[in-house]
């Protein structure tokens, strides 16, 4: 019987004063990229400690500017992950440059530093290090690496706003980063996205790509795009932005809280943090070991019945999809990232869910093994 409960994965939260703050701009009659924009990217930039920050429409279009800005085109090779979302390597096509895909750290699910070495040829000219799940990855290591190869280092933190390596927000270690602000991240503008650098080159040339291309009105120096933040997404991000830190104090609570009841369940693997980090928990994806009463899908389908949402963040590696696979991409390359792929399991852990939440979903997981 399917529980009349329901825990979804994951869920905005949008209170009366994003309300009243989209409100006040509709009222206003200046919906597009305006003073709104302006503000809340000078507010974000403050917050990760950089001299710029640069709105655009979405967190894909963030990728795909930064890659312009830092001058990635066709022959060019960029190392990354396969076990992102796909928009991550996606942006590199777009360049007609190559994906060359490193293997992931089996306890982080991120980039491993020692694989990415391996990678690295005469045609390498980027580095994209994405922070998985809200961990930041080894932002020390991957700075090196790219300064003793002289390669543009990216950082994808589409998952980790406020998220910081060595007491040093995500967002600032890299030449240029972006993030996201689709619903599911940890503050949202509805779409949007938010490329940040301490270049001002970068940064410069961002800013025209994202509009046509503009030095002045009518006046068109580059070619460019349409990838505008409107005033009515930025209002909305202003808000969340100065809850960004309680919203994510919440999400490592309930982690936590998770972790302490699931530690000691046979073959869930919690996840492992490293403690030069500050993880702001946009995903908890426990590992389903063999000797788990139920397989992962089981177990989906078993929490679904009770109520209580699931996700697969991700079921298949980049270099497995279609589309890559018809672009030649070997299939047996990166195995951590093939062997996660088929274990990982995300719960709810955002900020609406409740520590009787975290309880019920606790003791649902242990259910099975009661059965035994």
């Amino acid at each position: 019987m399917t529980s009349k409960r329901f825990i979804p994965i994951a869920k905005p939260i949008i209170e009366e004063d994003e309300i009243q703050a989209v409100i006040r701009v509709l009222k206003s009659g200046m919906l597009a990229q305006g003073e709104e924009v302006k503000l809340f990217e000078q507010e974000f930039a403050k917050y990760i400690g950089v001299k710029h920050a640069v709105a655009v429409a979405n967190g894909t279009a963030a990728l795909d500017l930064a890659l312009k800005a830092i001058g990635i085109k066709e022959g060019d090779e960029v190392i990354t992950t396969p076990f992102t979302f796909i928009a991550t390597a996606n942006a590199i096509l777009f360049q007609g440059a190559k994906p060359i895909f490193a293997d992931i750290d089996p306890k982080t699910y991120n980039l491993d530093p020692n694989d990415v070495l391996e990678k690295i040829t005469s045609k390498t000219k980027a580095i994209i290090v994405v922070h998985l799940y809200g961990q930041p990855a080894d932002m020390k290591a991957f700075k090196e690496i790219a300064e003793d190869h002289k390669l543009y280092l990216v950082e994808d933190a589409a998952q980790a706003h406020g998220a910081e390596f060595m007491g040093k927000k995500v967002g600032s270690w890299g030449d240029i980063a972006i993030f996201s602000f689709y619903p599911t991240k940890n503050i949202t503008t509805g779409e949007g996205g938010m490329i940040t650098t301490d270049n001002d080159k970068l940064a410069r040339k961002a800013r025209l790509l994202r509009d046509h291309g503009q030095t002045s009105k009518y006046v068109h120096e580059i070619l460019g795009w349409n990838f505008r933040m409107t005033n009515i997404a930025a209002a909305l991000g202003r808000v969340q932005l100065r809850k960004l830190d309680k919203f994510n104090s919440i999400r490592k609570r309930n982690a936590e809280k998770l972790t302490q009841s699931l530690s000691c369940i046979k073959g869930i693997i919690t996840p492992y943090v490293d403690p030069r980090v500050k993880h702001v928990w946009h995903q908890y994806v426990i590992r389903i070991e063999e000797n788990y009463p139920l397989s992962r899908d089981q177990l989906m389908n078993y929490l679904k019945e009770s109520g209580i949402g699931t996700a697969i963040h991700y079921p298949i590696p980049i270099h497995h999809q279609p589309l890559y696979r018809k672009l030649g991409y070997p299939q047996d390359i990166c195995p951590n990232a093939i062997d996660a792929s088929k274990k990982v399991l995300s719960l709810p852990i955002h900020p609406l869910v409740s520590s009787e939440d975290i309880e019920y979903i606790a003791n649902k997981i242990k259910e099975p093994l009661d059965d035994q």
